[in-house]
């Protein structure tokens, strides 16, 4: 006879398997820079200013960001450094720090992908400042392990994360959109996350090429904002 002890037992691992077997349905190579509901690391989210302030005639850039970990921090504040060094006037912040973009000649929005979609935080960016953000030139990027690889193959699959974005809200029309490698620290991870990200053979590491998001910002980000 089963006690009541023993359907307990076997209930909890009944939802135990539940909950995993949810989670790796869900989880994508897409969502991998920014996976996990845990995290033992110490996370770093930047927020900076740069440029000359006393010049009047420089365009003053928002970079905002969505960010899970921080890697995509990372990525916007090397965007917002390359605009300064080239003179213009950037703000790197979190979306959701962002109240006022009156005082912005263009605007770049980014964030992590997290279960193969932006972070909710950067869509309702877009989505609130929608009726600014149509009148002015504004960027989108995008940081994800997808791009771990870099191939034109896995290009178009980290650009059609942000087919609902634009379809949602067509009324705003990046003037470009750029997918990023991403870093993958166990560290920063849940138990529970991390024993799944182990199982699906994702690496380990910071793929972040900086010399391509630089390159990015000073070649084709800078030239289609009309910064000078």
């Amino acid at each position: 006879m089963e006690t009541k002890d023993n359907k307990q037992r076997n209930m909890g691992r009944r939802d135990f398997l539940a909950l995993t077997g949810g989670i790796i349905g869900t989880l994508s190579l897409g969502s991998l820079s920014a996976a996990g509901s845990g995290y033992a690391a110490s996370i770093v989210l930047p927020e900076s200013r740069c440029g000359d302030k006393n010049n009047n005639m420089a365009k003053k850039i928002l970079v905002s960001y969505a960010s899970e970990y921080g890697s995509t921090g990372g990525v916007a504040e090397a965007i917002g450094k390359e605009l300064c060094s080239k003179g213009a006037k950037a703000d790197v912040f979190l979306a959701r720090n962002v109240k006022n973009l009156s005082s912005y000649q263009g605007v770049i929005v980014g964030s992590a992908i997290y279960r193969g979609k932006w972070m909710p935080e950067a869509i309702n960016f877009v989505k609130t400042n929608s009726e600014i953000l149509r009148q002015i030139p504004v960027a989108f990027f995008m940081v994800c392990m997808t791009m771990h690889q870099p191939s034109e193959e896995n290009r178009r699959k980290a650009l059609a994360y942000l087919d609902p974005v634009l379809q949602t809200i067509p009324q705003v029309k990046p003037v470009d959109i750029e997918p990023f490698a991403g870093a993958m620290h166990y560290s920063n991870l849940s138990w529970l996350n991390k024993k799944i990200i182990q199982s699906k053979e994702v690496p380990e590491g910071d793929f972040r090429d900086w010399e391509a998001i630089r390159a990015w910002a000073k070649g084709p980000l800078f030239t289609k904002l009309k910064i000078l």
